[in-house]
């Protein structure tokens, strides 16, 4: 009877513990054939518009006419503006795009020459027209750029305080442009910026008066500084990376 009762406790003990083994088994089974998918760094694009806004400071050449002083050119200016684009990223570490820019700038630049003859440019503007091309890592972006550039000059000559009727013999409002600069995703649609951008809008002489004539060429120039930001439309934010 005692053998009998013993053999009964000891199978209902067995009949217990074999679903919590089955189950272990189970597991164990499960994760040797399912392992956890490895991990896949996100990816930034940069693909799409853009519209933004940038400040910063110009400084123009100081060596103009044949050596002669110049106002405050080397002296800085302030200046603001707006930046719209678009660009293109592709295989996948390469970004190329376009971008117009216009900047408006405070202060003026001129001469005092011989004579008592007093020139002045005040400069109301920069203009651009670029492409750009960069490589990106994730969120950030080295860049260079260039392309066609726009100064927006409002030029007198004055002797004694009043004007006098003046002539220069080249455009020096179309010109040229190069860069180069860093930009930065710091959020969903956000990007912020640092460049630099030197425009050249060519040399030039004056004609009239002839007192200026001697004076020689001078050529219109801008060393630019600039930060700025930028929001991005048709941005999805990080994508998987494949694997």
């Amino acid at each position: 009877m005692k053998k009998i009762l013993f053999a009964t406790v000891a199978l209902l003990a067995l009949s217990a513990a074999a679903p919590a083994l089955g189950a272990d088994l189970g597991n164990r089974s499960y994760y040797k054939q399912q392992p956890a998918p490895a991990y896949a760094a996100p990816l930034y694009n940069w693909t799409g518009f853009y519209l933004g806004a940038h400040l910063g400071g110009a400084f123009s050449s100081d060596s103009n006419f044949s050596g002669l002083t110049t106002g405050n050119n080397g002296n800085g200016r302030f200046l603001g503006g707006l930046q719209v684009g678009a660009d293109w990223q592709f295989n996948p570490n390469w970004v190329v795009g376009v971008e117009g820019q216009y900047s408006w700038l405070s202060g003026s630049v001129g001469a005092v020459f011989p004579g008592g003859y007093v020139y002045t440019n005040n400069q109301r503007g920069l203009g651009s027209i670029t492409g750009r091309v960069g490589y990106t890592w994730g969120p950030g972006l080295l860049y260079v750029k260039g392309g066609y550039a726009y100064s927006d000059n409002n030029e007198n000559v004055t002797l004694g305080g009043v004007g006098v009727p003046f002539a220069i013999n080249g455009n020096h409002r179309d010109g040229y442009t190069v860069g180069a600069g860093i930009e930065y995703m710091f959020a969903p649609n956000w990007s912020a910026k640092a460049e630099y951008q030197y425009y050249n809008f060519g040399k030039a002489n004056f004609i009239a008066p002839l007192a200026m004539v001697p004076a020689g060429s001078f050529t219109t120039d801008d060393h630019t500084v600039k930060a700025g930001v930028n929001y991005r439309f048709n941005w999805g934010g990080p994508v998987v990376a494949r694997y």
